[in-house]
């Protein structure tokens, strides 16, 4: 479910939103660099639904027109991400060299929220304390290196079980985003 709280992040700053609009009103492409610049400037890096509401009037468009562009690019999130991404492939060269072992050992060794088997093709689930967020994508094109994990924008190839775990604890020891 979206959030709807207020939040500490864009809305909070309806100054950043105001000048990021007025920056880019008429150029091609400003929905999405309103929206990427909002997800940034937010402490979990999501775009929640009051964001959305105010970006729809800020720009003088419709709401639905603004959730069609934040639903059809994976890049933006509408819940709340932890401190750290990781992200398993499960392209078919991926998935024929492990990385569903992979996936199930992050699942079972971080303390994750739980949720329906429905969403395991398409994974996005954070851990209870928001510290890490586990997403799967179909394919990052690196086949010869498979099977392949994203750590926090860095791609680590033929990875196993016991390299993704030491990954993950080195995760415990770093402090927010990109530490």
């Amino acid at each position: 479910m979206v959030s709807v709280l207020p939040s500490e992040s864009a809305v909070g700053n309806n100054k950043l939103l105001e000048q990021t609009v007025v920056a880019l009103r008429g150029k091609p492409g400003a929905v999405l660099t309103v929206l990427e610049t909002l997800q940034k400037a937010d402490p979990h890096n999501h775009l929640p639904r009051e964001t959305l509401l105010a970006v729809a009037r800020a720009m003088r468009l419709p709401l639905s027109q603004i959730y069609s562009v934040v639903s059809f690019y994976s890049f933006f999130n509408l819940k709340p991400q932890g401190e750290h991404t990781v992200t398993v492939c499960r392209g078919t060269a991926c998935h024929t060299r492990g990385s569903r072992i992979l996936l199930d050992t992050l699942r079972g060794t971080l303390d994750f929220v739980e949720m329906g088997e429905d969403e395991r093709e398409h994974l996005v689930i954070t851990t209870r304390d928001n510290r890490v967020t586990l997403r799967t994508v179909a394919c990052f094109g690196q086949c010869a290196m498979a099977p392949v994990v994203d750590i926090d924008a860095v791609i680590y190839g033929q990875m196993n079980r016991q390299r993704v775990l030491t990954a993950v604890e080195k995760l415990a020891q770093q402090k927010g985003r990109h530490a």
